[in-house]
Parts: C-alpha cells; sequence; structure tokens
C-alpha cells in the first residue's frame, strides 16, 4: 500500500499518520487513465492530476481538490504497488490543484512549487473578481522545495523538466514536462471550453498568458499530450488556437482602451465575438483582463 495513504474503500475519512484528513462523504467519479506503463492521468478530482511511477516512488503533478483529496489518493493507491509517494508538484497556488498538499505532506514527501505559490499558500488570499478569501494553508501543507526559474529531477525513464511560467495565470504558474513521454503539463495557463483567467490578485495579466502560452508552445510539438488544469487532453493545436486568441485580443483590448472604453463598453462592443463559439461566456475574462491591463498601462502604451 501507498505509505500514508489509506486503503480504497476504508471509511468516509482517510487517515494519514494516525490522523483524519478531510471528512468527503460526497466523492466525485475520479477515472483514472494510463498513457503508458508508468504515467497515469487522474481527472474529475477537481483539477488533473499525472501520476508517475518509477522504481524510486512515485510522483504528482497536482493533487485535485481539498474536498476530493481522498478519491485522488485512492486512484493514486490503487496504481501505487506498494511505492511510496516522493513528490508532489504544485502548477499554482489554487484550490483545485493543491487540495492533497496537507496528505501528502504529512508523509514527509517533497512539495515542489514557485516561490510565489508558496507565499500564497501561506498567507491568506482575498482574490477581488471572486469577493472570496481563501485561509492561509497549515505549515504541513507548504511547499518544502521552491524555485525562481526552471529545474529537473528523475523519475526512472523519465526526466520532469519544470519551469517558471511568468506573470501569467497567477504569477507562480509552472509547466512540468516530460520529453521522454512527450507530455507537457500546463496547468491554469491552459483552459479548454472557457477563457483563460488571469488573475490580476495574484500576479496574472493578459500579456504574460500570451507570453506563457508562447512558452509552452515551444515545448510542444504535433504528437504532444498537453495536460490543462481542468478538462480533456490537448494537442499542440490547443495551444496555438490560445495564443492566436491571446494575441488578437491583446492589441484589441489596448485599443479600445485607448479610445476610452470600459469593460462594460467592450462587451456589448463584441470586443471577443468570433471566439465565443469556441471559449464561451466572455463576461469575466472580459472584466478580469482589463482590470489587470491597466496594471500593466505602461507595457500596452499610449493610455493615459
Amino acid at each position: 500500500m501507498l505509505a500514508g495513504v489509506a486503503a480504497a474503500g476504508a471509511s468516509p475519512f482517510d487517515f494519514v499518520q494516525g490522523r483524519r484528513v478531510f471528512a468527503q462523504p460526497h466523492q466525485a467519479h475520479v477515472t483514472t487513465t494510463p498513457f503508458n506503463d508508468h504515467l497515469h492521468l487522474i481527472s474529475g478530482g477537481g483539477g488533473n492530476v499525472l501520476l508517475v511511477s518509477s522504481g524510486e516512488g512515485l510522483v504528482l503533478v497536482n493533487g485535485g481538490s481539498a474536498e476530493q483529496s481522498n478519491a485522488v489518493l485512492k486512484a493514486v493507491t490503487a496504481q501505487a504497488r506498494g511505492k511510496r509517494l516522493t513528490t508532489l508538484f504544485n502548477t499554482d497556488w489554487c484550490a483545485d490543484h493543491t487540495g492533497s498538499n496537507e496528505a501528502i505532506g504529512l508523509i514527509k514527501s517533497e512539495i515542489i512549487a514557485h516561490e510565489n505559490t508558496k507565499q500564497y499558500l501561506a498567507n491568506d488570499q482575498f482574490v477581488e473578481w471572486q469577493k472570496r478569501t481563501y485561509k492561509a494553508k497549515p505549515k504541513v501543507a507548504l511547499p518544502t522545495k521552491t524555485f525562481y526559474t526552471k529545474g529537473s529531477l528523475t523519475a526512472g525513464s523519465e526526466r520532469l523538466d519544470y519551469g517558471h511560467l511568468g506573470q501569467a495565470h497567477t504569477d507562480g504558474d509552472i509547466y512540468v514536462h516530460l520529453p521522454a513521454s512527450n507530455v507537457l503539463v500546463a496547468g491554469d495557463v491552459l483552459t479548454v471550453g472557457k477563457y483563460p483567467i488571469a488573475d490580476y490578485t495574484t500576479g496574472g495579466w493578459l500579456g504574460g498568458l500570451l507570453t506563457a502560452t508562447k512558452t509552452l508552445l515551444d515545448l510542444a510539438n504535433a504528437e504532444t499530450r498537453v495536460i490543462p488544469g481542468t478538462g480533456p487532453v490537448q494537442t499542440r493545436a490547443s495551444l496555438q488556437a490560445q495564443f492566436d486568441m491571446l494575441t488578437t485580443l491583446r492589441e484589441r483590448f489596448a485599443k479600445m482602451m485607448r479610445q476610452g472604453m470600459s469593460a462594460n463598453d467592450m462587451l456589448p462592443a463584441g470586443v471577443t465575438k468570433e471566439f465565443d463559439e469556441k471559449w464561451g461566456d466572455p463576461k469575466l475574462f472580459v472584466q478580469v483582463s482589463y482590470r489587470g491591463l491597466w496594471l500593466h498601462v505602461r507595457e500596452l502604451g499610449g493610455i493615459v
């Protein structure tokens, strides 16, 4: 059994080193999809989770939501074959990716994240556009290894290259790239069926999201399996479509802002009209992007 993670069907509570972690009476339908004999995608437990298995142990990229952590960790246990979970990556600080941090921290596994992500998790965060405060996580749930630029680790036949994506969805976003299996974890920088959100309250903005998408494009090829924060696995073509959309809208937003238009003016003017069929309701995207762009008017130029 995976060290520190309760076996499937244990009870409505799971135990980690004798402690009840989360009461989760209503479990989501978590599914496990194999990529090969040592890579599995776990979905349905919040954000997407990638499980990497090797002779040295298990590595997780993201951990799902707190509400579904037990279900996610049971899915991990089912693939563990007695191996210890050694490492967890957080691709950002958001709740649908960091929900297993406490359980995994309790078994003394390493948690890797950008330094900014650790700071957000360590402190209460008020997200203005959600009108919601996220409480700080306990010390045991905080990343134990942080970085600023890039790094890599080896898990069996896989080398996991990871790097900072700048001021994108947040300013702590990272990718995790597995060149041998041609898998790229993009986190919340890539969205499916909805517009990406550049959270200005934690350092994101539309221009940075565009740059981060380009970074991901440069890491991928036509055969790359690209894992978004939530939703089905994508291809490089999805990254290209997002990059093209963001390129157009960054310039369009700036032009409309130079004309003195507000977010409420832009929506009826059809700022996103040719993209809405693919990405859905643009209201939140336009409002959040507009607010973040005002924090970067020097980069845009010509706005007073």
